[in-house]
């Protein structure tokens, strides 16, 4: 009986989320910390006060300064600190739970002190190269309820700053949530993260605790989105199963992803040119054609499918009869393809509107800096 109940309690702690047990509260912040505070003054040393600041990560309530000056923290190559990135995890894990792995966009409505048409823009990959995000930021604007951005996954793995691209994602949706919406990508998972350096990253500017909290995060993130009923944008592909979108706004999350499936599907696979499906180069997922694309369109009443996952040469492509978008937002990818970036405007009518970026110079850190057994920092 002992054995059994000893046995049991091993399970029950080893089933038990870390943001359930992380006290955030027990982090001391030295007197030389530089950084920003959430509250904008001085570190918070009182019990009391430490539970009004752990409040400021609540959605809709993180301070846009506190934001912006952590943004400043990352041009200069440093990071916030321990505890505040801690309750940020936790706080958009709990949030991101609470929502369905299809999420429904609406395009912003004019108003009459705004008369321009307002749109949604639509990113792909951004692969830890911060500073490309930064200047998708300062040609289109930062995010806010009236220039609301899709990020379509793979925020981290290669780029060496994946942690500074990630967090400055989630610290806009904490402070308001209308303003961003992520998808998760294939590299929003643990294997990927230990190969292409995201976690050597997080383990050398924070340690493995963080790590584990933004494993957490990545598992509960939604796997897709419509924009305005007619455009599905998710990171790989679609199924090559007939799939409606309440069967994948149902799909349980909250780990890794399987091996096959809907969800493997929506992470893993790419388009091809001739009809009908195939084994994905990739060894995950599938390769599916135009009359896949246009029977998945058509069961489900949409017009156009976005997705991203592959890089292009002009940072967008457009195949299938117009009616399949592959957008890459990360230029010169790795520092060595040449390739352009790109975003999308939908508007209204929900017609793309596409444009294209050059990669712009970053601090003196190769890619994959971080990976393991690549003759990165961590082997």
């Amino acid at each position: 009986v002992k054995e059994a109940l000893f046995a049991a309690a091993i399970q029950s702690a080893e089933t038990v989320p870390l943001s359930d047990s992380f006290q955030a509260n027990d982090i001391i912040i030295a007197p030389n910390y530089d950084g920003p505070h959430p509250d904008g003054g001085e570190v918070c040393l009182a019990n009391g006060d430490l539970d009004k600041e752990d409040a400021l990560f609540e959605p809709g309530k993180l301070p846009m300064d506190f934001v912006m000056a952590a943004i400043e923290c990352f041009k200069n190559q440093k990071v916030i600190h321990k505890r505040y990135t801690a309750r940020l995890l936790i706080h958009s894990k709990r949030y991101f739970e609470t929502i369905p792995s299809l999420v429904d966009i609406k395009v912003p409505q004019s108003t009459e002190e705004s008369k321009e048409d307002l749109h949604v823009t639509v990113c792909g990959d951004t692969h830890g190269q911060f500073y490309d995000v930064m200047n998708i930021f300062k040609l289109n604007g930062f995010p806010s309820p009236t220039n609301p951005y899709l990020f379509n996954g793979d925020f981290v793995d290669r780029g060496s700053f994946s942690v500074e691209v990630i967090l400055t994602f989630l610290m806009f949706k904490m402070a308001c949530p209308e303003s961003i919406y992520l998808t998760r990508g294939n590299h929003e998972t643990k294997n990927m993260n230990r190969i292409y350096g995201f976690e050597g990253e997080v383990k050398a500017k924070y340690d493995d605790k963080i790590f584990d909290l933004f494993l957490e995060v990545f598992g509960q993130l939604p796997l897709a989105s419509v924009i305005e009923d007619k455009v599905f944008i998710t990171h790989g592909g679609i199924p090559v199963v007939p799939t409606t979108l309440d069967e994948i706004r149902k799909i349980k999350r909250g780990g890794e992803p399987p091996e096959k499936g809907l969800m493997s599907d929506l992470l893993w696979s790419d388009p091809q040119p001739f009809p009908g499906k195939s084994p994905s180069k990739r060894g995950v997922g599938f390769a599916f054609g135009p009359d896949i694309t246009e029977a998945f369109l058509e069961k489900n009443n949409l017009e156009l499918l976005v997705r991203s996952h592959e890089v292009k040469d002009e940072g967008y492509l457009v195949e299938h009869g117009n009616k399949t978008i592959t957008i890459f937002s990360a230029p010169n990818y790795c520092d060595s393809m040449g390739n352009k970036g790109a975003f999308i405007h939908f508007g209204k009518d929900c017609k793309p509107n596409f444009t294209q970026f050059e990669a712009v110079p970053h601090p003196d850190v190769r890619p994959m800096a971080y990976a393991a057994g690549m003759g990165g920092l961590f082997s």
